[in-house]
């Protein structure tokens, strides 16, 4: 279930309004009272990142979302995907490698997590959770799951304002810097990354291979992988934006998301939740 349209409560009404009998005909893809109010009634309306009820008063400013129903067609997959945490409201799950998070297949991590995770009882419960957000197909680790429309907006809202910490893991091939930042624009917009070297391997091969901890001050697609190319250290296996004749094929890329760190939007707790290097990093480093 995806969120398809936005409307934003004018911020002055001229008295406060139930949401049932002022939402009917603001969206294009429901525009009859009648057909919102069942929308409301499946959960999938949010006020502000929480699941709304009809009776839900309006005063001015909210944001409403509507969201739309998974269809029953979509496939669902037993892949066995290791849960690392999980509630009523969401989870966070070990992405492995060769994956893709979404799309229009068969073989995606969204289709297997209703039989990863165990189904939610909270209203606005999605029959399919939903990711947040994405890591590359070849790239594993920590990914953070919605298990409720509301909560989908809510963690979407956190990312966009950057409270949700993610740290990566990588390996990078040749000599670089014990710590650095790279500000090289992608796609001409600002990006941002942040490294440190945790431990070093002499190779000849690769000119050196390095474990790296990251963190990203920006989203950018490749972000990671694309930055630590242009400072002439890619990371092993990448195939995109390796050096030639310095790509190791047949293991991979040396990419994991490693943990994510955040305020539980409900409980207020802080979670914090760590995803254990795979075996080929730790193979290259014990």
């Amino acid at each position: 279930m995806r969120k398809t349209e936005t409307y934003q409560v004018p911020k002055e009404l001229e008295e406060r309004v139930r949401l049932s009998d002022f939402i009917g005909e603001k969206f294009v893809s429901i525009p009859s009272r009648k057909g919102m109010k069942k929308a409301i009634d499946k959960g999938l309306v949010a006020i502000n990142g929480t699941t709304a009820k009809t009776g839900d008063w309006l005063v001015g400013g909210e944001t409403v979302e509507l969201f739309e129903e998974a269809s029953e067609s979509t496939p669902n997959l037993n892949l066995n995907i290791e849960v690392l945490f999980e509630d009523e409201y969401l989870a966070i799950v070990n992405k492995p490698a060769g994956i893709e998070v979404s799309g229009n297949k068969k073989w995606t991590l969204e289709n297997a997590l209703q039989t990863s995770l165990n189904a939610s009882t909270e209203l606005g419960a999605l029959s399919k959770p939903q990711a947040i957000h994405r890591l590359d197909f070849p790239t594993s680790g920590a990914l953070l799951i919605g298990k409720t429309a509301g909560m989908v907006s809510t963690l979407n809202k956190l990312f966009e304002e950057r409270q949700i910490e993610k740290k990566y893991h990588a390996i990078c091939i040749g000599n670089i810097s014990i710590d650095g930042r790279v500000e090289t624009p992608i796609d001409d917009k600002a990006s941002v990354s942040i490294y440190r070297v945790l431990s070093r391997l002499e190779s000849d091969k690769y000119g050196g291979l390095n474990l790296l901890e990251l963190t990203l001050e920006t989203g950018r697609r490749h972000q990671l992988r694309k930055h630590l190319s242009s400072i002439g250290n890619p990371i092993l296996g990448d195939h995109n934006y390796g050096i030639e004749g310095r790509v190791m094929t047949g293991n991979g890329l040396y990419l994991h998301a490693s943990s994510l760190k955040f305020t539980h939007p409900i409980s207020e707790k802080e979670i914090y939740i760590q995803s254990p290097l795979p075996k080929k990093f730790q193979k290259l480093f014990p």
